[in-house]
């Protein structure tokens, strides 16, 4: 059996290491982080599954485990709360994770949603045509490739991303809907959708403004000015009108101006010093 001390595809890491071994590591190929500690035994049955999935996919994924007694200050930072909690990084951030005793096959399900696959060529290929300009030839690659590989997340990712420019909201939302667990970039595209639904039909901004200034109260010109100005990218003067709405009525469809800022939220990311200000502005609008 694979162990951590004779496989070069797992390693102990520790603070020190982590953003080279970790975090770096993950923009080539998907890191496992295993949180565990020496006192948890789910951990040490868990330890097996791991090391022979490490050693079945031969360098696809790297495993690192952490040993959350001797790394407090990790743990903390990941918000490890129960043990065994295995986080997948890919990119330099969190795109997946599992806690407690999970059989194989569903822990291969998790890492295959994750390692690189035949159908990944064909969505370079995909974006290469992209951004050429030969949008039916991406199309049709990607189409492929989702034949080929129909659980491969980022080809329909890819695919929703064209649809959206074309316009074809439903499509785009269709493609999304099939994916059971989105990561950052999908989520940001449903978000988008829903704010692009929000605009259609708006007055142009200047004149919503004017309709504001004569009447502040008007959450529907505030949501509709709202969702222009995150077409535009501007995010800080969107959450503004979305707290006001939040302030002034929180009836106003359905509690439309607190979801949405949720949904901003989530779209630009918690890490973002945008979202932690706004965050706190709504926890104390809410209270």
């Amino acid at each position: 059996m694979t162990t951590m001390s004779t496989s070069p595809y797992i390693s102990a890491v520790s603070q020190k290491e982590f953003a080279a071994q970790v975090l770096e590591k993950s923009r080539e190929v998907p890191v496992l982080v295993d949180f565990w500690a020496q006192w948890c035994r789910p951990c040490h049955m868990l330890m097996p599954v791991l090391a022979k999935l490490a050693d079945a996919y031969a360098g696809k994924f790297l495993l690192a485990k952490v040993d959350t007694d001797s790394e407090r200050e990790l743990a903390m930072t990941y918000g490890i709360r129960s043990l065994p909690t295995v986080k997948i990084f890919r990119n330099g951030e969190v795109a997946d994770e599992f806690m407690g005793l999970q059989p194989e096959s569903a822990i291969r399900q998790i890492i295959d949603r994750h390692v690189s696959r035949e159908s990944d060529t064909m969505v370079e290929a995909a974006l290469l045509a992209h951004r050429d300009g030969k949008t039916e030839e991406a199309t049709e690659l990607l189409r492929d490739a989702m034949d080929t590989d129909p659980d491969n997340d980022q080809v329909k990712t890819e695919l929703a991303k064209i649809y959206l420019e074309q316009s074809r909201l439903d499509d785009a939302e269709k493609l999304l809907d099939r994916i059971t667990k989105l990561d950052s970039e999908g989520l940001a595209l449903v978000v988008r959708i829903t704010f692009i639904r929000i605009a259609a039909n708006a007055l142009p901004m200047a004149e919503l403004e004017r309709a504001i200034s004569l009447d502040p109260n008007n959450c529907d010109a505030r949501h509709k000015l709202s969702a222009l100005q995150v077409l535009k990218n501007d995010y800080e003067p969107a959450l503004q009108q979305l707290l006001e709405i939040v302030k002034r009525n929180r009836k106003f469809d359905d509690d439309a101006g607190r979801r949405h800022m949720v949904a901003l939220f989530d779209m630009i990311g918690d890490s973002n010093d945008l979202v932690r200000k706004y965050r706190n502005l709504l926890s104390q609008a809410l209270n």
